[in-house]
């Protein structure tokens, strides 16, 4: 498909997807460099190898999960008309985003009762790692909430409908995506000893 053809409306429709899929490739990359030097370094001597995620992590991965599937719901309920049950979806999303970060923080304070700390002379460089790759996701969650915040008040304008989706599609691949790269990094804390 040559990129060029088109309505000026197809074309910019286009060219946003594009730039939303560029930053998720540097994501992407960032991501993999991250937990790349997590393998590397794990075969240090003083790597912690039995080290349990804590449980607000898994329960969190399935809020996000749950959090797709409102959004998913959102997208169909504005493709088929009823803007109404879209808000409410998407509303829904938000709150589950939000349980999402506060289950991420308890699950930090779940590992610093454990006596694992990001610093200092009691921390372990695997437990930097886990804290470190958790926030900086959350940082994204956050920007995906951000994004959600302003669907949602679009939504309520009135500006998505049946024939005009980009926004509400935009927000939802990114949010998609923050909950694969989730399911991703839990499984690879847990899995990567």
């Amino acid at each position: 498909m040559d990129l060029t053809q088109g309505t000026d409306r197809q074309k910019h429709e286009r060219s946003k997807k594009m730039m939303l899929w560029f930053g998720i490739g540097s994501l992407i990359m960032g991501f993999a460099g991250w937990t790349s030097a997590y393998i590397i370094s794990s075969k240090r001597d003083d790597w912690l190898q039995d080290l349990e995620l804590p449980s607000a992590f898994f329960i969190s991965t399935a809020v996000l999960i749950l959090s797709s599937v409102t959004y998913i719901l959102a997208k169909r309920a504005v493709k088929g008309d009823d803007q109404k049950m879209g808000s409410i979806w998407l509303m829904v999303t938000l709150v589950l985003g939000g349980i999402f970060v506060s289950l991420q923080f308890y699950g930090f304070s779940q590992m610093l009762a454990k006596g694992y700390f990001f610093t200092g002379p009691t921390s372990n460089i695997k437990m930097s790692y886990v804290f470190l790759i958790a926030f900086v996701h959350i940082l994204h969650v956050v920007a995906g909430l951000i994004s959600l915040l302003v669907v949602i008040t679009q939504q309520l304008r009135g500006k998505y409908g049946p024939k005009n989706m980009l926004g509400l599609e935009l927000g939802a691949t990114f949010w998609h995506f923050l909950d694969i790269l989730w399911i991703y990094l839990i499984l690879f804390m847990y899995f990567v000893k």
